[in-house]
């Protein structure tokens, strides 16, 4: 099978795109996440960048979105939802949260938010808050508040992502949680020593609870400025190496929104984020698939690292 045809028969799973949410802006865009063959998309609705109440904005508006346009999206609730649009040749959408500033200090909005539709969740972004450590931050671990938000999360059926903490807090999470838990988009510390990258034993940690490792295409974190698909598909081969094939996915982080505002900048140190951000989009997955076959691999892991991966735990997640 070749590349394309496999991308239109494979269920493809994009864990999480990077666009600042804001509750104005055009979710037109997520045309060319359904054009290029996606099947799946974790949208961002509020990080520890923005107060509080943004989210709940943000979720209102993007939901009112995704079901005024039914012809072309599916609210994902169930993994079996994913299906259901990937057989329609809708994109399946659902929402995640970047940090627990989020919740304005109430566990109880972690039911609240999975109602409306939230099906994952990290728990700092960065920066140090009430909940957890960063990973520019030192890192204090993950504190009683975010155990019990870990165990809301867990309760709920809302996915655990390690993204954006320290080392110290992702590793208490993966001991901690009662489900399989994800790093969401990713770069193993093998093709960069960037902080926001994750080392051999947290992969190895996080695919021992069965969960997924998803590979982003920033630039920056593949130490790439060209954020190029053979940069990507060799962060994947990477990854592979060290967990297996069972264990890898997508997280592409793709935004075509560069720019923050000076009031966010704290949390992206300076000695870390020099120069401009670039982004491998969704239209380049035909060339991402085409390099990982040079590579060797064959259907079933083609299948799996597409969207199999990360379909498996969102079954198991959330049912």
């Amino acid at each position: 099978m070749d590349a394309a045809a496999l991308l239109r028969d494979a269920i493809v799973y994009d864990a999480h795109a990077g666009f600042w949410p804001r509750a104005e802006m055009d979710l037109a865009v997520l045309a060319r996440w359904r054009h290029a063959g996606v099947s799946f998309l974790s949208v961002n609705v509020g990080f520890d960048v923005l107060p509080f109440p943004a989210a709940v904005r943000n979720l209102a508006a993007f939901r009112g979105y995704i079901q005024a346009n039914p012809d072309r999206y599916v609210l994902v609730e169930r993994a079996g939802d994913i299906r259901a649009a990937k057989a329609a040749g809708k994109l399946g959408v659902a929402f995640d949260i970047e940090g627990m500033e989020a919740l304005g200090g109430q566990v109880e909005m972690i039911e609240a938010y999975h109602r409306l539709g939230v099906r994952q969740a990290l728990f700092a972004y960065n920066l140090n808050n009430a909940a957890a450590g960063g990973c520019h931050d030192d890192d204090h671990g993950l504190t009683a508040y975010g155990r019990a938000i870990l165990a809301a999360m867990n309760g709920v059926g809302m996915l655990v992502d390690c993204c954006h903490v320290g080392r110290r807090t992702s590793l208490d999470l993966i001991a901690h949680s009662a489900a399989p838990v994800v790093f969401s988009h990713c770069v193993p510390t093998a093709i960069a020593l960037h902080p926001r990258n994750v080392d051999a034993e947290q992969m190895r940690a996080c695919a021992a609870t069965g969960g997924v490792i998803g590979i982003t295409g920033v630039g920056r974190f593949l130490d790439d400025p060209a954020a190029r698909p053979e940069t990507f598909v060799r962060a994947v081969d990477v990854a592979v190496q060290t967990v297996g094939a069972a264990h890898v996915g997508l997280g592409l982080d793709y935004t075509w929104e560069t720019s923050a505002s000076a009031g966010g900048m704290r949390f992206w140190p300076p000695e870390h984020y020099q120069g401009s951000f670039t982004f491998l989009p969704p239209e380049r997955l035909g060339e991402i698939t085409e390099g990982l076959l040079r590579l060797g691999y064959g259907e079933a892991d083609l299948r799996a690292i597409l969207g199999g991966n990360f379909m498996r735990v969102a079954e198991a997640v959330w049912g």
